[in-house]
């Protein structure tokens, strides 16, 4: 299959709703993001026919142009398991996203197209086998993140996009710094952005050492790493509820897949270098994140510092460099890309009928919108990592992991990582009985109306991808795990070599 389709649907996407009437954007919209669900699920397919017809590729639908080729720079493309359930997860994410802006008014043409192209720089992103070509597909996503933002956004939208991108922007001037540094040191005489051929030469030790900390940190900005978060709370409580999804959702993946891909499997030696600031900074994000969360007031800062903290399960997974510990963090993931793109969706669709998303302001949903509360418990459900949803088993996966380091320091970081989910129950649990239980917060809610067909469908796919990962987390093992088993043959075979 050509990877290219991927880019390609959503940049036709967005000309049709450029050339159709205003009226017609949403379903354009739609009907493309649609077909990326779509053609997502046809990649599974073919993906797992092609394995379980003997290819054992590290990486298959390979496909390289050269771009720049003074520079050695290629268009070269190719996925395995960990990358292709990243697409799945984006697919769903803005599908969702689309159904649940359904009735925007403002700027409608405008805002369809900017969604639609985020979608596209994501799925470039995780197909991305030149370095550089990931890091371009990076920076696309920046500008669209703004605007949407700066535009329809709510509160001090302005503040909280510049603040975004300043610091995202930061993040990938580190992020580049780290290339660069692979580059004039890549082995074989020719410099080159060529993920394999760099992983197959590795680096020297000295240069791995000096470079592995702009490339993690620049990543770790993208996924909330204490304490360069702050970007997470206001970003969010500004942002519509389409780009929360996605920020949530897709964009903080990005981070912990430019850890696990560049940072980790390039850098071998550094990784387990750093290996302890990694679990020390991470464990740190757990425990504040759990803890800050818990003297939130506004749902929308509720899920943005308890994203702090769940994210955190991801660097902590790839920190611990040990099977199960990698191999959840993919899993986590997509676990909490579908958690709050859930969450996000149903706090959006509470606000644009109470115009309210304080705790002690709302009470009594459940009553009206017993849809509507049902998929905010669901949500909140997963986030404090309840058995049968994606939570219990993708945090499992990462405490198992952790556990597997024989280190006291680990252990010990593995335990207070564990204690932060009695934390997470009380925010949850209060935040659900305030705002979801008891008498009405207003009189005027007893009016309410619950949610809408678009906005059942948003939740339905969100709810089902949570459901597939908790009830039968076997599928998305069979996918990662030989993905994981890559980067930790590099790790092994690196150790060997030292």
């Amino acid at each position: 299959m050509n990877l290219f389709l991927l880019l390609l649907i959503p940049v036709l996407t967005a000309a049709g709703i450029f050339m159709f009437p205003t009226r017609q954007a949403g379903r354009v919209a739609l009907a493309g993001t649609g077909i990326q669900v779509l053609l997502s699920m046809v990649l599974l397919g073919l993906y797992i026919q092609a394995r379980n017809t003997g290819d054992t590729s590290a990486f298959i639908f390979q496909s390289r142009i050269a771009w720049f080729p003074a520079f050695n720079i290629e268009f070269y493309t190719g996925i395995d398991g960990i990358s292709l359930v990243m697409i799945l997860l984006t697919a769903a994410v803005v599908f969702s996203s689309v159904l649940v802006s359904w009735k925007i008014e403002t700027m409608r043409k405008e805002f369809f197209i900017l969604l639609v192209l985020l979608s596209a720089s994501a799925y470039g992103f995780f197909i991305s086998l030149d370095l550089f070509l990931m890091f371009f597909f990076l920076e696309l996503a920046v500008i669209p993140k703004y605007l949407l933002i700066g535009i329809w956004g709510s509160g001090n939208k302005i503040y909280s996009a510049n603040k975004l991108v300043l610091m995202l922007m930061a993040a990938s001037a580190l992020v580049l710094v780290g290339l660069l540094g692979m580059y004039y040191n890549s082995g074989g005489g020719t410099n080159s952005f060529d993920m394999l051929r760099i992983a197959q030469s590795p680096l020297p030790v000295f240069i791995q050492k000096v470079f592995f900390p702009f490339l993690f940190l620049g990543f770790g900005i993208f996924t909330a790493i204490f304490p360069f978060h702050t970007w997470v709370p206001d970003g969010h409580s500004s942002a519509p509820t389409a780009a929360s999804m996605f920020l949530a959702g897709i964009s903080m993946k990005l981070g912990g897949y430019g850890c696990l891909r560049m940072a980790v499997y390039l850098m071998p030696d550094a990784a387990r270098e750093y290996s302890w600031l990694i679990v020390l900074l991470s464990t740190i994000a757990i425990i504040y994140g759990a803890f800050a969360t818990l003297m939130q007031t506004d749902l929308k800062y509720i899920n943005a510092y308890s994203s702090v903290s769940h994210c955190g399960f991801v660097l902590l997974g790839i920190g611990m460099l040990t099977p199960s510990g990698i191999s959840g963090a993919v899993i986590q993931m997509v676990s909490h890309g579908l958690m709050t793109a859930l969450f996000f969706a149903a706090i959006g669709m509470m606000y644009q009928r109470t115009h309210t998303r304080q705790v002690a302001g709302l009470g009594g949903l459940l009553k009206v919108m017993p849809f509507i509360v049902t998929t905010f418990y669901i949500a909140g459900l997963c986030s404090l990592g309840l058995p049968g949803l994606s939570g219990f088993v993708a945090e499992m996966q990462v405490f198992v992991g952790s556990w597997e380091h024989p280190g006291i320091y680990y252990r010990i970081a593995t335990v207070l990582a564990c204690m932060s989910i009695v934390v997470t129950a009380v925010y949850i649990l209060r935040a659900l009985g305030q705002s979801m239980l008891g008498p009405f917060g207003r009189s005027s809610f007893s009016t309410l109306e619950d949610a809408s067909w678009n906005e059942k469908l948003a939740a339905i796919v969100l709810i089902a991808g949570i459901l597939l990962i908790g009830l039968a987390p076997f599928w998305i093992r069979s996918l990662t795990d030989p993905g994981t088993n890559g980067i930790m043959e590099q790790l092994n075979r690196i150790a060997a070599l030292n």
